[in-house]
């Protein structure tokens, strides 16, 4: 390299990596917000926080998700370790969950097990709208116990009451069940059969899926595939009794619970392990790809990563997408401004101000205390560039006198208290 390239290279910028973003104030006070209200929301039902680590082996991902499965062949960020492990960010929660479940014998504690978790995920997908290579999922799994429907109907109200509480607006929760390993094979037969007749309709990736998992046809995004897709058998028409009577009883629990919903026959899951409950809530500002959570029952999935056979429901919430909903609705929250700025002036008021400082932050109030002197006009710019309430004035004679004035900077009207009644003024007017 030459020495002119050697020194643009020291020059340049270094910018977030494609598909990446950098999360700032004031956005950020709405995705701790939509946090703190989601573990509230969990543990009021009994869920506890599990906490998963970033990478897993490879191999994990390969058998829950699938080799042969977009996620696992072309997007999932997959690197040598030293020791010649193959790793890989995580692309989704629920087999951590799982594995932990079964590392930790948690078939051992008092059953069902009720986890949530929340982070960063990575997929390398093409940035979009609402969609990016390091996004961001809230996840709850009940591990263990039985597969009452009641399980099912208490999970997605519990999230419903989590959308709810964020106030998050034009939600539908949409339905579906995908039978079991006794009648989905005979019906997975039936429809490759009928999708085999209207092949010429279909596009590249349809006819491929029609032969290695005919349920993903059904999920098909493409418009002038939809009329075909609607008058293919439907799954509801061919569960076995028990699947039937199972998908009877998650709609009588759900209408129990005053939950609306809509039953939507291309709502499937492609993995084998799947079964039965599926659901998927929408809703507004998201435009065309509008889900915000996604969930159901995968009984199969335990034993297929080596534990017990386990029966097991869950969701996963995407956050990004649910920031973008509530931001679409305006819920943004406004900059967070500051109660008190304190502008001091002299080397005697200094001590006064951080004394003053420290006792309105422990009552608190939120404070910002200058780390240098300012003049009077030059500090009380700032405080209402920091949209600072008030301005807490501190010279020599305030400090002299034990009487502080405090200006309000909205009105621009003053007044003087002593330290002890300037606390009870603040806690009354703010």
């Amino acid at each position: 390299m030459s020495e002119g390239a050697a020194k643009k290279e020291e020059r340049r910028k270094f910018q977030a990596i494609k598909g990446t973003r950098d999360l700032l104030p004031p956005e950020t006070t709405l995705w701790s917000r939509v946090e703190q209200t989601a573990q509230e929301v969990f543990t009021l039902y009994g869920f506890g926080e599990i906490r998963l680590p970033i990478f897993e082996e490879t191999d994990l991902f390969a058998r829950s998700i699938g080799l042969e499965t977009d996620v696992v062949s072309k997007e999932m960020y997959t690197f040598e370790d030293r020791n010649e492990t193959s790793v890989s960010l995580r692309p989704e929660a629920t087999a951590a969950v799982c594995r932990a479940y079964i590392e930790n014998d948690m078939q051992q504690w008092p059953q069902p097990v009720k986890l949530y978790t929340i982070g960063p995920m990575f997929r390398r997908e093409r940035p979009q709208k609402g969609r990016y290579r390091q996004f961001y999922q809230i996840d709850a799994e009940v591990l263990g116990g039985s597969d009452s429907p009641a399980i099912d109907a208490e999970l997605i109200e519990m999230v419903m009451t989590l959308f709810d509480r964020l106030g998050l607006e034009g939600t539908q929760l949409h339905i579906n069940s995908i039978g079991d390993k006794n009648c989905r094979p005979k019906y997975i037969e039936l429809l490759r059969a009928e999708l085999r007749k209207v092949k010429d309709k279909l596009g590249p990736d349809s006819q491929r899926r029609m032969e290695t998992n005919p349920l993903r046809v059904l999920d098909s995004k493409l418009e002038s595939e939809h009329e075909v897709i609607e008058k293919l058998p439907r799954i509801s028409q061919h569960l076995c009794d028990t699947c039937r009577e199972n998908y009877d009883q998650v709609k009588r629990q759900l209408a129990l619970r005053g939950i609306a919903y809509t039953q939507n026959f291309r709502l499937v899951r492609g993995l084998d392990y799947y079964s039965r409950t599926t659901f998927e809530i929408t809703a507004k500002g998201l435009g065309s790809q509008n889900a915000v959570c996604g969930g159901g029952r995968y009984d199969g999935l335990m034993e297929l990563l080596g534990g017990p056979p386990t029966r097991a429901t869950g969701f996963a919430i995407g956050q990004d997408r649910l920031i973008l909903s509530l931001q679409e609705a305006g819920k943004t929250p406004a900059p967070q401004g500051r109660d008190v700025y304190i502008a001091w002036m002299g080397e005697k008021a200094y001590a006064t101000a951080i004394r003053a400082a420290k006792n309105l932050r422990a009552a608190g109030f939120t404070v910002e205390l200058p780390p240098v002197e300012q003049k009077f006009g030059k500090a009380l710019g700032q405080a209402v560039k920091l949209r600072a309430r008030y301005a807490l004035i501190l010279g020599d004679n305030e400090v002299s006198s034990g009487e502080w004035t405090l200006k309000t900077l909205a009105t621009g009207e003053q007044a003087k208290f002593a330290e002890g009644n300037l606390l009870e003024y603040l806690k009354k007017n703010l």
